[in-house]
């Protein structure tokens, strides 16, 4: 079981900000920063389901070579959509319009979206219409 996962931003703040408009529609809110100071490093902001952030992003130098794909699972393809929705007016770019992922499974509902740093977001519903 995966408690928790962290990418890595080339811009700590952009990136801050389009996780935190990128993953409301989904019920994930930034839950806690942690300075550089206290990292020895970069900050991180930790995303999540209050009370325990399971999704990280930190500053780096450099993104993720190559860049990583996370996949968000929601309980409604209504909850697919606006995360599609809130993403690319939050500057993602698509990278799969919502809709029925057959090659997966015949209820697979999902939608893709490039972040800043080129990282393949995806909210996924496996429930039937």
């Amino acid at each position: 079981m995966i408690d928790h996962i962290g990418i890595t931003a080339t811009n700590y703040e952009r990136s801050k900000v389009f996780y935190q408009q990128a993953l409301a529609p989904l019920g994930y809110t930034l839950i806690m920063e942690v300075p550089k100071e206290l990292t020895g490093n970069q900050p991180v902001a930790g995303f999540g389901e209050a009370p325990k952030p399971d999704f990280w992003v930190g500053g780096a130098d450099a993104a993720n070579t190559p860049p990583v794909h996370v996949a968000f699972r929601v309980k409604s393809r209504t909850q697919v959509d606006a995360f599609h929705a809130a993403a690319l007016a939050a500057g993602g770019t698509d990278n799969g319009a919502p809709g029925v992922r057959p090659h997966y499974h015949a209820h697979y509902y999902g939608a893709f979206v490039r972040d800043p740093d080129g990282h393949n977001v995806e909210a996924v519903c496996h429930e039937p219409a």
